[in-house]
């Protein structure tokens, strides 16, 4: 890689923090994840994780689906496609950054 080749900028700025970076990676390696679990895989807050799961599906990445098991919410992600496309692309700079 020549220095030329090296942008850091490249990066997805969206899937780039730590918390949304984990959200993301989690994310591709299950068809989907209710709340909870990925609260705890993450360890993340509930306030935290709600904060960067809203700036994922804004940025079209991740699906939130709300729905209601008896009488209790239930809050599931999934990627979209766009987001898979994303997560793809991230690494794939992440990899010419590091010479991978």
């Amino acid at each position: 890689m020549s220095e030329t080749d090296f942008d850091a900028n490249a990066l997805d700025d969206v899937i780039h923090g730590k918390l949304r970076l984990g959200i993301m990676a989690y994310l591709s390696s299950v068809s989907a994840a209710a709340f909870t679990e990925l609260k705890e895989k993450t360890d993340a807050s509930d306030g935290n994780l709600s904060v960067h799961m809203r700036k994922l599906e804004e940025a079209g990445y991740i699906k939130v689906e709300k729905t209601f098991v008896g009488r209790r919410p239930r809050t599931t992600l999934s990627l979209t496609p766009k987001g898979r496309k994303a997560w793809i692309a991230y690494l794939d700079n992440l990899r010419q950054l590091t010479g991978s």
